[in-house]
Parts: structure tokens; sequence; C-alpha cells
């Protein structure tokens, strides 16, 4: 059980620092709690928030979504990171920004349409 929503905590996208910085959208945790729904998988956090110490540390994007709890680097129990890949890109068509790594699913909710990959 989860305190954001049914199936995640904010535990799960705090800051590997431990920094203490867990802020989460609602959107994002939203868009994560259907994509467990329509797989019936678990969904596991590998990255969420990120204070700038640990997004600089790991070489992240200066303007990373995920400095604003606004992004989630994500895996799937025996799910392949393109299936999550391509039924993220096909059920948002126009928006977010979705990226394919070899060992995970970049997810964030910027409004306009972002898709990179491997």
């Amino acid at each position: 059980m989860g305190d954001v929503s049914k199936n995640f905590s904010r535990f799960e996208f705090a800051c590997k620092d431990l920094c203490s910085f867990d802020v989460v959208d609602i959107e994002l945790v939203t868009l994560l709690q259907i994509l467990r729904d329509s797989f019936n998988r678990k969904v596991t956090i590998k990255s969420g928030c990120r204070c700038l110490t640990h997004n600089n540390r790991v070489g992240g994007s200066k303007q990373s979504q995920h400095l604003f709890g606004k992004a989630a680097d994500i895996v799937m129990e025996n799910i392949w990171p393109v299936t999550v890949y391509d039924y993220l890109d096909k059920r948002y068509p126009v928006s977010y920004g979705i990226g394919l790594y070899h060992t995970h699913v970049h997810i964030d909710i910027r409004r306009r349409k972002t898709r990179w990959g491997i």
C-alpha cells in the first residue's frame, strides 16, 4: 500500500542522496499508477526526485525534470523496457518526455512531446 497512490509511496520517489527531497507531482504518480494497473505488474522507481548535487553526480541534465519531482526512471516486473516505452508512446502520443534505455524507461510530465532512446 502506498501513501501517494494505491501502490506508490513517497519514499520510493525520494532522492537517493538521502537529503530528504521527496516532493513528487501527483500527475506523475497518477500516470505511473495507470501504467501499473494496465500491466498488473510492479513498477520500481529507480530514480525519482533528485537534488542538484545528486543530479550533477549522475550526469543529469541541468533542466532535468527529476529536479522538480516530475520524472521517474522505472522498470517493470517481467516487462521489457521497450514494451513499456511503446505503451507509453501510444497512450500519450502528444505529450510527456519518454526515454528508452537498455535497463529502464524514463517518463516525465513535461507538456511537450519529447522522445529519445537507444
